[in-house]
This record gives structure tokens, C-alpha cells and sequence, in this order.
């Protein structure tokens, strides 16, 4: 599924060709994905100009001038491609259909197509005015790129607590928009096992992983994501902090600064991966 920073490169991709502009024509060509699209969805969105285009934990939102705002959670497998006349770096073509594309918005400026063969993914309107307290976004945490996010809040955040830090990482009502992939590689920056009980952890080691979090999010977002297995960026183009990869998916690797092989293990249903001796 992709995270923070891949939800972020697609929002940047995006924001040349819809900030601004009216959506002049929205096909949708099947009932919704995982969960319905709201009534008359196409017509509402139609004819709507976008104002902002921002991003909270893994969802797009798109501000709409007629007080609505269109949200979009990729899912799992879900792409957002661009295609438009003299936009200079989208040259993906998305003229021929696929059996996939399941929604198609139209502006002045470009032709953005939704696809997604697992239709994991969602798109719904919600009333701007209240969309902090949406069921979808009241309960989410703290934006780990914002000024609110720092040593102090993750000490605040993790007192007590005695599940694994892993886990806590990945607890969206703490933190919003950190994944499976970013968690990996944060505690490895932070030298810190995943085994750790997330309210034992002292200040400074606390302090280590608030930065690495900060650290590892804006790394991927300046490589445009990791592309694992469907995620592109919105001109087509793939991700490529999958490169820099210290731990995620390197089992059996050396590890890049022991020399000792790359560990997983499973916890809460999810692979963790790290270095024993590296990580205490």
C-alpha cells in the first residue's frame, strides 16, 4: 500500500494540473470501489474547481470550490496517471483505456485517470467544513513531517505504551501516514530492535527515531517513492528510494554497516526486517 511519501510524490504530480482548475467532465465507469461512490458523484464533481490540493496521512484531498472536498485513498494497488498537451514532464499516455481505469477526471489542463485492479482503493466527497471530524480523519494522529511532530511529542506519544515500537510506528491514531516500509527503515537509522516495548525506550533513543522518521520521509520523497509493485508516480514513472532500501525486503542480505545478514520477523501479522546486531 503506499505510504506518506508515495502519496505525497502523486499529490506533487498532480498539483500542476489541478490545483486551479475546473474539472470540466468526471466518468465514472463502475459503482464505486471498495465502498460506493457517494450519489450523483460525477455530477457533483463536475464543473467544480479545485482550490487546493493537499495531502493527510495516505489520502489526496482536493479542495472544491462549492464547499466539498473530494477524497482519495489509493488503496493498495491504486495509480493516478496524467497525460495533457504541453505539460512538458507528463508523457504518459493514458488515451488507450484499460479495463482497470475506473475513473477519468477531465480539466483545462490534462486528463488524470484512476486505476486499480484490486479496487482497494476509495473516493468519496465530504464536506470541507467537516472534515476534521469525518470518521475518516478524526481519529488520525499527528503528521510526523509537521511542526507538531518532534521528540517530545513521540516521548509524549509512546509513554506507557507496551506494544512493540514497530507497532506503535504503524498505529495511525499516533502517527499518520508511516507504513510498513518507512517503519523498517526509521528504527534502523535509529538503531533500535523492533522487539523494543515502544514505553521503555530512554529520551535520547526517542529523540533518535523521531529524526530518523523525519529523515527516512523526506529521503523518499525527494527518490518519488518506492516502487515495489504497482505504485508509479503520476507521470508513469517509477519510485526509487526502493534502491536505498537499509532493511525493508532484504532478507539474508548483508547489512550495509555490520556486514551481518538482514533478519525478519513477524509481528502483528506484519514483516519486520533488521539488522540483530545493529538494532538493540
Amino acid at each position: 500500500m503506499p505510504e506518506l511519501p508515495e502519496v505525497e510524490t502523486v499529490r506533487r504530480g498532480l498539483q500542476p494540473v489541478l490545483e486551479g482548475y475546473r474539472l470540466t467532465k468526471v466518468e465514472t465507469r463502475r459503482a464505486g470501489l471498495r465502498l460506493p461512490f457517494p450519489k450523483d458523484f460525477a455530477k457533483r464533481l463536475t464543473g467544480q474547481r479545485v482550490l487546493r490540493l493537499t495531502r493527510r496521512a495516505k489520502y489526496l484531498l482536493a479542495e472544491l470550490d462549492g464547499g466539498e472536498t473530494l477524497v482519495i485513498h489509493l488503496g493498495m494497488s491504486g495509480r493516478m496517471s496524467v497525460a495533457g498537451r504541453g505539460l512538458g514532464q507528463y508523457v504518459h499516455d493514458t488515451a488507450a483505456d484499460g479495463k482497470h481505469d475506473h475513473v477519468v477526471f477531465e480539466t483545462e489542463a490534462a486528463r488524470i485517470v484512476f486505476t486499480d485492479h484490486r479496487r482497494f482503493g476509495l473516493m468519496t466527497l465530504v464536506a470541507t467544513a467537516a472534515l476534521a471530524e469525518d470518521k475518516l480523519f478524526k481519529d488520525l494522529g499527528v503528521e510526523p513531517l509537521s511542526d507538531e511532530f518532534d521528540a517530545a511529542f513521540l516521548a509524549r506519544a509512546l509513554q506507557g505504551k507496551k506494544t512493540p515500537v514497530k507497532s506503535a510506528l504503524l498505529d495511525q491514531r499516533v502517527i499518520a501516514g508511516i507504513g510498513n516500509i518507512y517503519a523498517c527503515e526509521a528504527l534502523y537509522r535509529a538503531r533500535l530492535s523492533p522487539k523494543r516495548l515502544a514505553g521503555r525506550l530512554k529520551p535520547p533513543e526517542t529523540a533518535a527515531l523521531a529524526g530518523a522518521v523525519r529523515t527516512v520521509l523526506r529521503e523518499a520523497i525527494r527518490a518519488g517513492g518506492s516502487s515495489l509493485r504497482d505504485y508509479r508516480k503520476a507521470n508513469g514513472d517509477l519510485g526509487g528510494f526502493q534502491h536505498r532500501f537499509k532493511v525493508y525486503d532484504r532478507e539474508g542480505e548483508p547489512c550495509s554497516g555490520c556486514g551481518g545478514p538482514i533478519k525478519r520477523l513477524v509481528q502483528a501479522g506484519r514483516s519486520s526486517f533488521w539488522c540483530p546486531h545493529c538494532q538493540k
